[in-house]
């Protein structure tokens, strides 16, 4: 995967494992140490916090460094072969640690387990427990099985849970932005994709308990929530009535969108993933009726010809998506789009890679997630689908997809030079100190020069100078 992004997390296989550490009450603490280490899409990153939350309770005090730790969880993802060969190679680095504390407990947590259940118990020996996206409830007491002497796995998918009433711990953040889980799951078949194998059904979250979370960050000084879900634009909830009751009207993701966005003006709303079957106009009237949600969506394309949208089981094709992108610059015409690409999928002509970059051409996307497409076992592609494009081209049709995103994406960029933008400040440059950094509208990085009388978590202005190709240089204007 090539990832010409440089902003939130989503998506991004090729990220380091991070892992999360705070400290448990000193009377709540039952003397063991937790490490958690995530990869993969952003959906992990907030499982993690709350796995750190379930455990938390029971008195865990997490640690960044894990030959201190009591218990070692890897959350995982399946949606690349890379990733999960990732996976597999920092399990072997936690063998060491092991060694010198027989008593570590290693598991495997997240897509990667579901994928894999019980295989990691049998091959991977160094492993104790592996438990699915569903299971986190019941790590305690699997934890308690393998103090047992036992193995231990729970691998099983759920209709309902969502975790609603779990507060997750908010690990290693910059106390401005967060990640709201509003649904779990996803209901579309995507040929190539495990998530529906790993994750489960699609469920939506009940809309109390996303506004309340929304409310409670912003009242502990957050200034950014993004809303995350396999496709949000499929949200749908409906409270439960009692009987004799009329039924209650379900709540569209456009609706929770304007209700997150009324929490307080203050506070930024940003959301991910749409899915391009799904994005309504409703969707985009609601991003225009509030200056508070952010003009920027991640749209993902995948391939720019009809026909391998079909085999992909897309569920649109290239006038379907055009339209949509039609309607983003009308409805909002200064909105950030950034997508997935995939080349070298089964059966995928020169021609229709072509249009791929026709596509491209036509939409100028302002970031890109970019893969050669790698055979994920049991999915409807491994079962249908010869993988039938040799290594050597999709690695060519690849590399011209990136060259010409990268004209785009400076294009994009470049068109920020001379505007003013309001900015979260969310804290220091990676490169120094003495910059704040931040992300405007449309999810661009904004780098300019510390301003004493502004702090992190503050709105300011800032006028773009100059660019990089992937960073926006400037300096607070009144």
């Amino acid at each position: 995967m090539i990832d010409l992004s440089h902003s939130t997390k989503e998506h991004d296989e090729s990220r380091q494992g991070e892992a999360l550490q705070l400290e448990a009450s000193a009377e709540n603490s039952n003397g063991r140490k937790l490490y958690i280490e995530s990869y993969g899409c952003q959906m992990n990153f907030s499982d993690s916090e709350i796995v750190a939350s379930i455990l938390m309770d029971k008195g865990f005090e997490t640690t960044k460094d894990f030959n201190e730790a009591d218990v070692v969880f890897i959350n995982t993802c399946s949606i690349r072969e890379n990733a999960e060969t990732r996976v597999r190679n920092r399990l072997k680095e936690f063998e060491f640690a092991k060694s010198k504390n027989p008593g570590m407990i290693v598991g495997v947590l997240g897509c990667m387990a579901e994928r894999l259940k019980s295989k990691f118990l049998e091959e991977e020996k160094l492993v104790d427990v592996v438990v699915g996206p569903d299971a986190y409830r019941d790590l305690p007491n699997l934890i308690e099985q393998v103090d047992d002497g036992a193995k231990a796995v729970n691998v099983l998918l759920s209709r309902e849970e969502t975790y609603a009433d779990i507060n997750p711990v908010r690990l290693n953040t910059n106390g401005i932005t967060a990640f709201i889980s509003i649904m779990r799951g996803c209901d579309n078949m995507c040929s190539f994709c495990v998530v529906p194998f790993t994750r489960g059904r699609e469920r939506s979250r009940d809309v109390d308990s996303i506004i309340k979370e929304a409310q409670d960050l912003f009242n502990a000084g957050y200034r950014e929530v993004t809303l995350l879900g396999q496709n949000v634009d499929s949200y749908k909830f409906t409270a439960p009535v009692a009987e004799g009751e009329s039924p209650a009207e379900p709540v569209n993701f456009a609706q929770l969108l304007a209700k997150v966005a009324d929490v307080s003006p203050l506070l930024r709303v940003r959301f991910s993933t749409s899915h391009p079957k799904d994005i309504t106009d409703e969707v985009l009237h609601t991003m225009a009726r509030y200056e508070n949600i952010c003009n920027y969506i991640h749209l993902p394309v995948q391939s720019g010809n009809s026909r391998v949208l079909e085999l992909m089981n897309r569920t649109y094709d290239r006038a379907w998506y055009i339209d949509r992108v039609d309607a983003i610059r009308r409805i909002l015409p200064e909105c950030g789009i950034s997508t997935d690409v995939i080349t070298g999928f089964c059966t995928e002509t020169e021609e229709e890679h072509q249009e791929t970059l026709s596509m491209m051409d036509y939409v100028k996307y302002d970031y890109a997630y970019m893969f050669a497409y790698s055979e994920r076992p049991g999915t409807l592609a491994a079962k249908r689908y010869e993988d039938d494009i040799p290594e050597e081209i999709k690695k060519r049709r690849l590399t011209e997809v990136v060259a010409k995103q990268r004209l785009h994406s400076h294009y994009r960029i470049q068109n920020f030079v001379g505007k003013v933008h309001k900015i979260l400040i969310e804290g220091y440059s990676k490169r120094s100190d003495q910059d704040f950094a931040g992300r405007n509208d449309q999810n661009a990085m904004v780098v300019f020069p510390v301003d004493n009388r502004y702090k992190i978590g503050d709105y300011v202005n800032v006028i773009g100078e100059s660019c990089t190709s992937a960073t926006l240089l400037g300096r607070i204007v009144e």
